[in-house]
């Protein structure tokens, strides 16, 4: 293969490299902290014993989980607005699928965190005489916290992961700007490899802290 690599010409494309590059790091933290909130309503309804509550968001959680994201950002954007009678713009409906996508998986992990304290902590704390509140602040959930921290994370590498599909909305990611910047130079090796470098620059510190807090942890 005589191919010649060259990636000097990127740096003619470093704003929107730059912008790409921002855009993924903003939209994983936004979205990462409302499905964290998403996540956090969903397990505590769960787990409150309210049926009428509970079921319909424990569909609604079971619908994210079960399909595609790739589906659900294209079913968001085209079919939603439809049924709600208002036009959704690519960044909002990009926001709304993976704010539910990841609160739906958090929403699990948050659950399962909090059940696994053992029945003699919960009655414990109500020997004391402590109300549910207190109970959940000052005994169960620093106890469930520290083993819900590694999953999290790695569902937080998860969603920045998955950024990496609302280009087909043409949300101004970081994969969007390299299809851009290919469609101008048709140099798709060098572009595409540099994504996935910064991709992985994005990524090692996230993966390398999900690791050490589970070693942490399991210690």
């Amino acid at each position: 293969m005589n191919y010649q690599w060259d990636f000097s010409f990127l740096l003619e494309y470093k704003t929107l490299i730059w912008q790409g590059a921002l855009y993924t790091l903003g939209f994983t933290v936004l979205t990462a902290v409302s499905g964290l909130t998403v996540g956090c309503i969903i397990a505590l309804a769960r787990l409150s014993g309210i049926r009428w509550l509970a079921w319909p968001l424990l569909a609604i959680s079971e619908l994210f989980r079960c399909t595609p994201v790739l589906v659900q950002l294209v079913w968001c954007y085209y079919a939603l607005p439809i049924l709600i009678g208002v036009n959704l713009s690519p960044p909002l409906a990009a926001f709304i699928t993976l704010t539910m996508y990841g609160g739906s998986f958090y929403a699990e992990i948050i659950r399962g965190g909090i059940i696994s304290i053992d029945a003699g902590q919960w009655d414990a704390g109500r020997a004391l005489g402590m109300r549910i509140g207190a109970l959940m602040r000052r005994i169960v959930l620093p106890q469930a916290f520290r083993r819900m921290v590694p999953p999290l994370v790695n569902q937080t590498v998860l969603q920045l992961k998955n950024t990496s599909l609302l280009s087909v909305l043409a949300v101004p990611d970081l994969l969007y700007q390299g299809q851009l910047i290919t469609s101008a130079t048709y140099r798709p090796l060098e572009t595409y490899t540099m994504v996935a470098v910064i991709y992985f620059i994005l990524l090692l510190p996230l993966t390398r802290g999900a690791a050490l807090l589970e070693a942490r942890m399991s210690r």
